[in-house]
């Protein structure tokens, strides 16, 4: 109880809170807009609908690398107010085109917006990492999680009822409207100061920035460890990622339709464990719970893949995604105490892009797996991975290990 009033007391931490909350607003309210309108104005064309997920999760290959590289050379609160700026821009320029009859602007908006992502991503996590202490990390990552958790369930509801009621101009403005205020509310946390910027940022060029950002991670064993658990991770979600449907007809023996009955339990899990992981996260060390929440979750998976009952697939999945929230703020906490402040942006860039490309793969040869083995074996395997992320990651289970924040490994 006492963390938690520490947590709202702290004005860092209530600002990104509020910040989040519009942020997450215009991310959810422009996604499930701009889907449904291209669904609308194409009749469903799968080439265009595909567009949509590209122009959102391409920039994470091409630019989070030299987004990590500015986010340590650039001054955080410049960068990320700059961002939201930027991305509200943008949603007015996308607001005019559409006025001209333009409709295919709406990819700019998630592209722009994707982008700048990749550099206020790394660069948040470097302001956590100057203006929270130690011991609050790990409640502050726990509190900023639940709030995603929530958005992931209420986001698709908010983002299709602004566009089915209000339609696609109104969402595109309410886009832009949610990074301003986000951008406000940010301004409320004084300016950075000189050493918040890189010092040597103009001594070398970006490329050597980030070599120095790769023999970082490489060097230090806790890092090291963490990309390995979460490139595993990685090609364990992007392996099932596709297969939620044929749990439903071949699993189950149910209509593709009744796949609805898997996210309800799962939306719920989200939700209830953030809220519990918060509740818990200043009495339990990062690395039990990282571990804690991977072991689960690769049971979960098998039990998915093993189930020949509704019920009994809705348990799994709920638990699956109550112990997600544990995976999140376990790794967050120990890349922020492992890592020092200069560094925290390309060490961020570095591993973004190492998960969501092991999830991209698999993704893609999911279908090949499907075609290739019983789809229990696939679960199974997907768990397995999971399970090896865990074993990747065994070394940090020890008392007092978390505390050292920025510690060289030896």
């Amino acid at each position: 109880m006492l963390s938690s009033l520490k947590l709202f007391r702290h004005r860092f931490i209530r600002t990104i809170l509020i910040s989040n909350v519009f942020s997450q607003l215009g991310i959810w309210v422009r996604n499930f807009a701009i889907l449904l309108y291209v669904m609308d104005k194409t009749e469903g064309n799968a080439l265009y609908v595909s567009l949509v997920s590209v122009a959102e999760y391409a920039p994470m290959f091409i630019f989070a690398l030299i987004g990590g590289v500015f986010a340590d050379r650039w001054k955080p609160r410049k960068t990320l107010v700059g961002c939201d700026l930027l991305s509200a821009a943008s949603a007015g320029a996308v607001w005019l085109a559409l006025l001209s009859g333009i409709w295919e602007a709406v990819f700019l908006a998630t592209l722009v917006s994707s982008v700048l992502s990749q550099f206020s991503q790394p660069s948040g996590m470097k302001w956590f990492k100057i203006h929270v202490a130690d011991e609050l990390a790990q409640p502050a990552m726990s509190l900023l999680q639940a709030l995603f958790a929530v958005f992931m369930v209420m986001g698709p509801v908010v983002g299709t009822a602004v566009y089915q009621t209000f339609g696609i101009h109104a969402a595109i403005g309410v886009t832009g409207i949610s990074f301003l205020l986000s951008a406000a509310v940010l301004l409320r946390i004084p300016p950075d100061s000189p050493d918040d910027a890189q010092a040597n940022a103009a001594a070398g060029s970006w490329i050597q920035d980030l070599k120095a950002g790769i023999r970082y991670v490489a060097g230090r064993k806790t890092l090291l460890m963490l990309s390995v658990c979460f490139l595993l991770v990685g090609l364990g979600v992007g392996l099932i990622t596709p297969l939620g449907i044929f749990v439903v007809t071949e699993k189950l023996a149910l209509p593709a339709s009744n796949l609805k009955w898997l996210s309800i339990p799962y939306g719920i899990g989200e939700i209830v464990g953030g809220i519990a992981t918060f509740a818990v996260a200043s009495r339990i060390a990062p690395s039990k719970l990282l571990m804690l929440g991977l072991l689960v979750d690769a049971a979960g998976i098998v039990l998915t893949g093993l189930s020949g009952m509704l019920w009994v697939t809705m348990l799994a999945q709920f638990i699956i995604a109550l112990l997600q929230p544990a995976i999140f703020i376990g790794n967050q906490t120990l890349v922020m105490q492992q890592t020092e402040a200069e560094y925290i942006g390309r060490v961020t860039g570095i591993r973004t892009p190492l998960m969501s490309g092991a999830m991209l793969v698999m993704t893609g040869l999911s279908g090949v797996f499907k075609n290739m083995f019983p789809l229990e074996s696939v679960y199974g395997f997907a768990g397995l991975l999971l399970a090896a992320g865990c074993l990747a990651v065994l070394p940090l289970y020890r008392v007092g290990r978390d505390a050292n924040s920025t510690e060289e490994d030896r």
